[in-house]
């Protein structure tokens, strides 16, 4: 790529192939480490609500490729007319972030404040085994819920109107075990709005699990259910068990879930609730469906105790960052053990919780109904940003693209 004209605008549109590749292939792909999801604090975010994640890596990437291409000819010496093209390059690009704010999303709709809740219980012990004594995750997110409860009723926070538990914040099947659903609905009933649980289901089957978060409201039980549309490799199901099996011990401690259906929304009093189950917040399609399905607010559900104390929570902290600028929607983050958090519409963290520690967020959210280029365009400029993406414009029967 370094030797065609504007060479770090070809290597950039590589990148982001490469990107795309990773981010599905080999099973379902891993887009964990793009580039844009590191760009939460950076200047070029808005660039997030124009053409989504895949143009913030691109223009990320163009922007360093093009000021180190200035750098190497600058320590060359080359000629000043030889400096002309990356740094016009740099300068486009991180202007264009900036620029692209005042991009406006399409209205629709009617505006409202709604108050949400997100409970961090907190686990017993860190890694695999959280879970591992018997409805002690449930225990510490009805106690956190119950104070929420009493805290509402005492004046210290506002009444929420909805609360989000994490993933697996109920580690033994409710459906199925009776003081399970006991304590749940004992939690409901104390605060007096739908909540939304996450628990792993034993499927009719008797060999599958799912993923699920489900609304729960008191005296009722499960209204609404949601599964988990992506599973995780090697964690929620092992891929060539029998192969792998060979190389570790530790394959048939992976389990057997399979991949939920439907739009990734839910209702709960009122409001339609996006869920991104953990790592689902790092595939653009899931979101996108998401919010194609009316979502006004955003919840990324997960259990960060499997992290550790690795840097695992922040990246998807800042993933879900990225995710409200795209899509112009308000973030809520309810993890296990943390990070928690609270974000607006244009990215900002306005509270968050410390790893670990049980707590609790109370936030007032502003709902908006509005559609970004990127909500609209999905896809498209993913497949426009590859190199063959130049010479012809993306078809509406290629893989993704909006139709």
């Amino acid at each position: 790529m370094s030797r065609l004209p504007a060479a770090p605008v070809w290597a950039a549109a590589v990148w982001i192939a490469g990107e795309a590749v990773r981010g599905r292939i080999p099973f379902g792909g891993l887009p964990w480490g793009r580039v844009g999801f590191g760009q939460p604090d950076g200047p070029l975010l808005p660039l997030a609500a124009i053409g989504g994640e895949p143009l913030l890596s691109f223009a990320a990437v163009l922007a360093g490729l093009a000021l180190g291409e200035l750098v190497r000819r600058l320590v060359r010496r080359r000629s000043p007319r030889r400096l002309v093209a990356p740094a016009v390059i740099a300068v486009v690009t991180m202007a264009a972030g900036p620029l692209a704010a005042f991009v406006p999303a399409t209205p629709g709709g009617e505006d409202r404040t709604v108050t949400i809740a997100a409970v961090q219980g907190n686990v017993p012990r860190l890694g695999l085994d959280f879970n591992a004594q018997r409805r002690a995750v449930l225990d510490n997110h009805v106690k956190a819920t119950e104070q929420l409860a009493a805290d509402a009723a005492a004046g210290r926070v506002p009444r929420p109107d909805l609360v989000i538990w994490p993933e697996n914040s109920s580690d033994i099947d409710p459906l199925r075990n009776p003081d399970a659903a006991a304590q749940i609905n004992r939690a409901a009933r104390a605060v007096g709005v739908p909540v939304l649980v996450g628990s792993v289901l034993r499927n009719p089957d008797g060999l599958t699990t799912s993923n699920s978060s489900l609304v729960w409201e008191a005296g009722v039980g499960v209204v609404e259910r949601n599964d988990k549309r992506r599973v995780q490799p090697f964690g929620e199901y092992m891929p060539w068990r029998e192969f792998f099996r060979l190389l570790s011990p530790y394959v048939d401690r992976a389990g057997h879930f399979v991949p939920g259906e439907g739009a990734g929304a839910v209702n709960m009093a009122g409001v339609r609730v996006g869920i991104a189950i953990c790592w689902e917040v790092a595939f653009d399609d899931l979101v996108a469906d998401s919010v194609a399905a009316g979502a006004e607010v955003l919840a990324v559900p997960s259990n960060n105790a499997t992290f550790g104390l690795s840097e695992m929570t922040y990246q998807q902290l800042a993933m879900s960052r990225i995710r409200a600028v795209e899509h112009d929607r308000p973030v809520v983050v309810a993890t296990t053990s943390g990070v928690s958090a609270t974000i607006t519409r244009d990215g900002a963290v306005t509270s968050s919780t410390q790893q670990f520690t049980p707590d609790v967020l109370v936030d007032r959210t502003e709902l908006r109904h509005t559609t970004t280029l990127a909500t609209r365009w999905r896809s498209a400029p993913e497949w426009r940003l590859r190199p063959w993406g130049y010479s012809r414009s993306a078809r509406g029967s290629s893989p993704g693209v909006a139709r």
